[in-house]
């Protein structure tokens, strides 16, 4: 897994409220936990329009893990 700065655990909430939540994090790279299957098409689309990079994709333990590295600077603020 990659390295990241900080960490978002989304379990547990349903589409849509995890990217508000994971636009508001700071730090140069983001991990997020989510729960909902939803929530990793919503996190890849918000990666492509925020042209935010994808490090890492997965499942841990029954939920989904992804790892965001910021591209650019007004990303998740």
């Amino acid at each position: 897994m990659a390295e990241f700065g900080r960490e978002l655990d989304a379990s547990g909430l349903n589409c849509p409220l995890p990217n508000p939540r994971a636009r508001k994090a700071r730090g140069q790279t983001l991990h997020i936990i989510a729960s909902s299957r939803g929530s990793i098409k919503a996190f890849e689309a918000y990666s492509k329009k925020s042209d935010n990079l994808r490090l890492a994709c997965g499942n841990a333990g029954g939920k989904f893990v992804l790892t965001f590295k910021k591209i650019r600077a007004p990303a998740w603020r």
